[in-house]
């Protein structure tokens, strides 16, 4: 099955405060916020939420090669980031790469409680619209599945209709570009996806956004996931249940740094699909990897093989599952 992800590519600049935000919040002062958080770390690392996914796809060895598409500045050779990518399994052959713009940059701090504040800067990004992904499906002999994650949005608009002319199935995943997005946007963004994904906060601003009851996005998507943090991750269709997943522990003293952590859930998630599991046990290989990125510093720095995320599925969700999702993982590296 090949795989398209669409979207951001960034370099990471990934600070912690040792406090907590919430503590520096003043009641009544709230329309006048100007804070400033001394940072104890600094890490400079590769991201962007679609170089993030078709990396953990990449590494769980997913058959063909997953594609990234999206656009970046020249630095993205010149600091080893497509060598980087290429050696853990990412076609990168349709990166477009911008003659006048830097890569996007992702710069967060996260407290104690691994609350976030970020800003994006979105530098070549902003070309992304240029990418015709029939050019793409063209060039890779056909396309399965398009994940159309974070990017600029005249991009996200772009390849959501694309999709829908070509007959290519597709994930919507707006996230973090919700906040910016109108109703219609949205809108455009979700109806005919096969599967969308968002956190728990995502899922509210969706519907706040979008207009739409659960009811009425449960209409027009197949699949509607949504991670819960340490709750693991909830799953939703039509005229089913609601199942719930629960996230594999990991010790408070392992968790390293929660950048990446739901990019790494929608590789093993979609990993698992395009082999034939369930939806359940998806979410299970989701959840298992996203416990690994968890405990590393930096959204690519996890490292997979078989043993570990049989272990890992063995230690959340008992002997008989990981038996079960084992053979899967066959030809991870």
């Amino acid at each position: 099955m090949r795989i398209a992800v669409t979207g951001s590519i960034a370099t990471d600049h990934l600070m912690v405060f040792p406090g907590r935000f919430t503590d520096q919040l003043i009641e009544g002062q709230l329309r006048h916020v100007s804070l400033s958080f001394l940072a104890d770390r600094l890490d400079v690392r590769r991201g962007g939420v679609a170089a993030n996914i078709a990396f953990g796809l990449g590494r769980l060895g997913l058959g063909p090669d997953p594609v990234l598409v999206g656009a970046v500045g020249v630095d993205f050779d010149f600091d080893g980031y497509r060598l980087w990518l290429k050696e853990h399994g990412v076609d990168t052959d349709s990166v477009h790469v911008s003659d006048t713009h830097h890569t996007a940059r992702f710069v967060c701090t996260t407290d104690a409680d691994h609350n976030q504040i970020a800003t994006f800067y979105a530098g070549a990004m902003a070309e992304a619209r240029r990418i015709d992904l029939a050019t793409v499906a063209e060039r890779t002999g056909g396309l399965d599945l398009v994940v159309v994650s974070p990017n600029d949005p005249e991009a996200m608009f772009g390849h959501t209709r694309q999709c829908r002319e070509l007959g290519l199935p597709f994930a919507a995943d707006p996230s973090q570009q919700l906040p910016r997005l109108d109703r219609e946007q949205v809108r455009l963004l979700l109806d005919g996806a096969d599967y969308l994904f968002g956190n728990a906060y995502e899922a509210a601003l969706i519907q706040e956004r979008s207009g739409w009851t659960e009811e009425q996005i449960l209409a027009r998507v197949g699949t509607w996931i949504t991670t819960l943090g340490a709750d693991g991750a909830r799953i939703r269709r039509a005229g089913l249940s609601p199942l719930h997943v629960p996230a594999v522990p990991v010790p408070a003293a392992d968790a390293d740094d929660p950048t990446g952590v739901g990019d790494a859930f929608r590789a093993g998630f979609l990993a698992a699909t395009s082999r034939g599991l369930t939806t359940e046990d998806a979410a299970r290989l989701g959840c298992a990897l996203a416990s690994l990125a968890l405990e590393a510093t930096g959204p690519q720095e996890y490292t997979v093989d078989r043993a570990l995320l049989a272990a890992r599925l063995h230690a959340g969700y008992g002997e008989q599952t990981a038996a079960r999702i084992a053979p899967y993982l066959a030809r991870t590296p």
